[in-house]
């Protein structure tokens, strides 16, 4: 098993989405080990500090070629990463080595139009907000005191499909900007495999956000990230699932929060099923007794959030 370097540079991010037509930044082994780094706030980059900004960067947001930008969304993507083996109908396990911030300072941005409460902060706003990486901590607004334990993870990790572009901002079955902050370090995400290598990208960085990601952005921070990528041969799943040192997590997306909750149920349902081995009956009646249904995201249009955590202690095996 070998361990890879793998540097943000315009040759190896693309902006906006994901495609099946991108060449391949890196090809990889079946449990191989890739050191990545990601980058954050292409379309804020000239209103940025100097500790934002770093020659690579300006570089990409200055001359990121017209063929790496995929689709509509705001989003830089380091990849895709070809994993050699992997085959639609395979899932791509993602372990999560370890994920750190960068750079000291992130930002968040207020989009007008989007967000929980649209019609309640329909102005614009910018802030760039420093971390403390000596502390591991956030404070905001500065000087009030109040201190944010960084908590970094990535925002969006998905697998690229048959469709030429797809947008980076809606989560999906490909995983995506799925915005759930319980995947960090420690964590690993099963993702369903539909083009030959998978095509994996990763990027979005966050230091801290609080489930539902109301006012559409976390603080976005450029990100250092060791993960390991292996073909499972022995899952079929329809959608990602996930898993902590503490817990099992299903996801569900939809137009609607409902929407999304029912499709978070009807995932925790079908892996009770298929690797507890339990009736589907029995599995809804433990949803109910036994499983936190939490909010991911509620902004990323259209499609809402919702992932149902189980805790891997009750079960009386390993199952994944």
């Amino acid at each position: 098993m070998v361990r890879h370097i793998l540097k943000a540079t315009k040759e190896t991010v693309h902006l906006g989405g994901f495609s099946h037509l991108l060449p391949p930044a890196l090809r990889v082994d079946s449990g191989d080990t890739v050191d990545v780094e990601t980058y954050s706030g292409f379309y804020v980059y000239d209103k940025a500090p100097p500790a934002f900004l770093t020659p690579e960067f300006v570089d990409i947001c200055q001359n990121l070629a017209p063929e790496r930008k995929v689709a509509g969304g705001p989003h830089l993507l380091t990849g895709p990463i070809y994993v050699k083996g992997a085959e639609p109908g395979d899932v791509l396990e993602v372990e999560l080595h370890s994920i750190s911030p960068r750079l000291p300072v992130g930002f968040n941005a207020i989009r007008s139009g989007w967000g929980a409460l649209p019609q309640k902060f329909t102005q614009p706003a910018l802030r760039f907000i420093d971390l403390d990486l000596d502390n591991n901590v956030a404070e905001f607004p500065k000087g009030s005191g109040i201190k944010i334990p960084i908590t970094p993870f990535f925002g969006i990790l998905g697998v690229a499909t048959h469709d030429e572009h797809r947008s980076s901002i809606p989560p999906g079955y490909y995983g995506g900007n799925i915005d759930n902050r319980e995947l960090q370090a420690g964590a690993r995400i099963f993702l369903p495999v539909f083009v030959s290598g998978a095509l994996f990208s990763i990027g979005d960085g966050h230091s801290a956000q609080g489930d539902g990601e109301v006012n559409v952005t976390a603080i976005e921070t450029s990100m250092n990230g060791t993960i390991k990528l292996k073909v499972r041969k022995d899952l079929h799943l329809k959608a990602p699932i996930a898993d902590t040192p503490t817990d099992i997590i299903t996801m569900g997306f939809g137009n609607t929060l409902d929407e999304a909750l029912q499709n978070a149920v009807s995932s925790m349902i079908d892996f009770l099923e298929r690797f507890v081995g339990i009736s589907a009956e029995d599995a809804y009646v433990l949803c109910s007794l036994a499983v936190n249904f939490r909010i991911s995201q509620v902004v990323n249009s259209p499609q809402k959030g919702v992932h149902g955590m189980l805790l891997k202690s009750i079960l009386p095996k390993n199952v994944l």
